[in-house]
């Protein structure tokens, strides 16, 4: 005859509930979350966001659905350049400035690098995309 032993551990800890931001209407991929789109929800989930000013102003990465936790991987920096867009492209070095038409061969915010063609030459150039919307060629 086999016995089988069990152990019963009960953890000490107690449930607490953290308040997390959570979309209040279906925010779509590309769309500016703004205060009104936002709730608080009282649950606590790993790796979920719990301050609304961290999502305010934000762009939406994924589809956000009503209820459900944002993580910091599903929203960015609002893109302010789109495929397509032209845009200027400048080159610095030293005293020289060279700036000319490019047309942009993706979607970014400020800071982030993006391809570009030169409308002159048909050139692809990669660079980082500056306040203005202009792209600074390395």
């Amino acid at each position: 005859m086999r016995h089988a032993i069990f152990a019963i551990v009960i953890l000490g800890a107690s449930a607490v509930n953290a308040e997390i931001v959570v979309p209040a209407r279906t925010i779509r991929v590309k769309e500016i979350i703004a205060a009104e789109d936002l709730i608080l929800k009282q649950i606590d989930v790993a790796g979920a966001l719990y301050d609304p000013a961290e999502l305010i102003g934000q762009e939406a990465r994924i589809t956000l659905y009503p209820g459900r936790p944002v993580r910091l991987g599903d929203v960015g920096p609002a893109a302010i350049v789109s495929r397509n867009d032209i845009v200027t492209l400048i080159f610095v070095r030293g005293g020289l400035r060279i700036a000319t038409e490019g047309r942009s061969l993706g979607r970014g915010a400020v800071g982030e690098s993006v391809r570009a063609m030169n409308i002159a030459s048909r050139m692809t150039v990669t660079g980082r995309i500056l306040t203005d919307g202009s792209i600074e060629v390395q």
